[in-house]
């Protein structure tokens, strides 16, 4: 199965999306998800909605709403061009952007959930014995919960390379910038289009088939650590 330069490119810039949108979502997916698992406060369910919006909107309208964030002409899309440098609109930061946003309410319900299976009482014995918030939570919580934080970082990874929908609407097809999901759309059209999208549906199953995979053995790893 031999791809083409175009396909590769599709296949690279899938992965790092992946990963970017895993590196840039897990520190706020952590906090967000202890904070919704451990405390009630005024408003939360206006929180939660928020978080878990993107799964019920469309993904073109979660793409609109965003490019009319970052488009160079808004104000937050031009502040980041003037002062940063950053064009996120039709650039590769798009794609994470979309991608994060898309897959971040599936990594804060699995670290939501992580945190809520640790018994409250052995981070209030940590307290009494002496640890901080800080410390309670990096060697009690965090630790105890880091199949759910395991969870989360997969379902994110899995979730952002099949995005396609808010994509296509903040960078839309610009050469060099698609992934998977945006070359097969692509390719569709083209004459004899749809015979070559088979080897990269092959890629798409193997990489989400493996990022399960992947979280299935580290969580039942985890799982034998505990036992023992």
């Amino acid at each position: 199965m031999e791809f083409s330069a175009a396909e590769w490119s599709a296949i690279h810039n899938s992965l790092r999306v992946g990963l970017f949108v895993v590196l840039v979502s897990l520190p706020p997916g952590v906090c967000l998800g202890y904070v919704l698992a451990r405390h009630r406060f005024p408003g939360k369910w206006l929180v939660e909605v928020a978080v878990n919006l993107a799964l019920v909107v469309p993904p073109v309208v979660t793409g609109y709403l965003l490019l009319q964030v970052f488009k160079p002409a808004a104000p937050i899309g031009g502040f980041l061009g003037r002062a940063l440098g950053l064009r996120v609109a039709f650039e590769f930061p798009g794609l994470v952007v979309a991608a994060a946003v898309m897959s971040f309410p599936l990594m804060v319900r699995a670290i939501r959930l992580g945190f809520q299976s640790v018994d409250p009482n052995l981070e209030t014995a940590a307290r009494t014995l002496g640890a901080g918030w800080w410390r309670t939570f990096f060697t009690v919580s965090l630790p105890l919960a880091r199949n759910g934080v395991i969870a989360g970082c997969v379902l994110a990874y899995a979730r952002s390379l099949g995005e396609f929908g808010a994509t296509v609407m903040l960078v839309s097809q610009r050469e060099g910038n698609r992934t998977i999901p945006l070359l097969i759309y692509t390719l569709k059209d083209r004459p004899d289009g749809l015979a070559s999208i088979w080897p990269l549906v092959a890629v798409s199953l193997l990489l989400a088939a493996g990022a399960l995979a992947a979280s299935e053995y580290l969580e039942r790893k985890g799982l034998r650590h505990e036992s023992a």
